[in-house]
């Protein structure tokens, strides 16, 4: 046992004084450009190992670049998405601002052109929740002047009336109310009738048999009910059924779109009643 190591540390020694060996011969004999070959085999070496650690500094350098660079992006992107999100709902408030203006400027209009009558701007405030009875609540009431059937008007044409009014908000009866009643006049005719609401739409009836109607004539108050102004547009003849000398049923289209109401007007001047058997037919 102990000649096997004693061989074995023979065997180092050799190996070690041979290293040495070529080392010292490395030392001395010099390359064909005049440098040791030991300098220039360490050289070699050293380069080696400083080209690999260029490379995985390097490398860890770019990646934290880049890493920094992402997180700066992504901050960026999420402070880009916060100011799109801004920037519609501004947008979405300058629309509404924007229809506001529109309506209240086709109020001032509808108010310029009723130069004979007294009327009161109001804003719906509030719908009715029955399908029966359609109604829609104000934010003006008799403070400002309102009283039980007062006419209530937008700029596409007739709305209703009041019907309860409290110190600071009023009901409107809409005219589609199948309780909801005004007197009408085909415009281009002159023949006479009584709009009707149904709870859904307008119904001309009590017009007489010999009259002339048409699909698409304009029907307007005619004043003989003493609640609306003569001449405001209620809507267009929609279809047209005739019976045994009669008019069975004539629907209406009514010129206001009464679920996207905003604001109208009550007319706070007493309308002057107008005579049914004088009126032209």
């Amino acid at each position: 046992m102990a000649l096997l190591d004693i061989r074995q540390r023979i065997g180092y020694l050799f190996i070690a004084v041979t290293i040495g060996h070529i080392i010292l011969i490395s030392a001395q004999v010099n390359t064909n450009r005049g440098i040791p070959i030991l300098e220039a085999v360490t050289f070699g070496v050293f380069a080696e190992v400083q080209r690999a650690a260029s490379s995985a500094i390097g490398g860890m350098q770019t990646s934290w670049t880049d890493y920094v660079a992402l997180q700066q992006v992504r901050t960026e992107n999420e402070q880009l998405q916060k100011e799109i999100s801004q920037i519609r709902v501004g947008l979405q408030q300058e629309r509404a601002l924007a229809q506001r203006s529109r309506t209240l400027e086709q109020l001032l209009d509808l108010r310029t052109q009723a130069v004979d009558l007294t009327t009161v701007a109001a804003n719906v405030i509030a719908g009715g929740a029955s399908p029966d009875f359609r109604t829609i609540t104000v934010d003006k009431g008799t403070a400002d002047g309102l009283r039980p059937d007062m006419a209530v008007i937008a700029p596409a044409g007739v709305v209703g009336r009041i019907i309860t009014p409290s110190a600071r908000a009023a009901k409107v009866q809409l005219l589609i109310d199948r309780n909801a009643a005004a007197g009408a006049l085909v415009e281009r005719s002159r023949a006479q009738g009584v709009a009707e609401g149904s709870g859904g739409d307008l119904r001309l009836n009590y017009v007489s048999g010999t009259a002339d109607i048409q699909v698409g004539d304009t029907v307007v108050t005619s004043g003989i009910d003493g609640i609306y102004p003569k001449g405001f547009v209620i809507g267009q003849i929609q279809s047209v059924q005739r019976g045994a000398g009669v008019f069975d049923t004539i629907v209406l289209r009514p010129a206001v779109d009464f679920s996207s109401i905003e604001a109208v007007l009550v007319v706070t001047t007493a309308p002057v009643a107008v005579d049914e058997e004088a009126a032209p037919q």
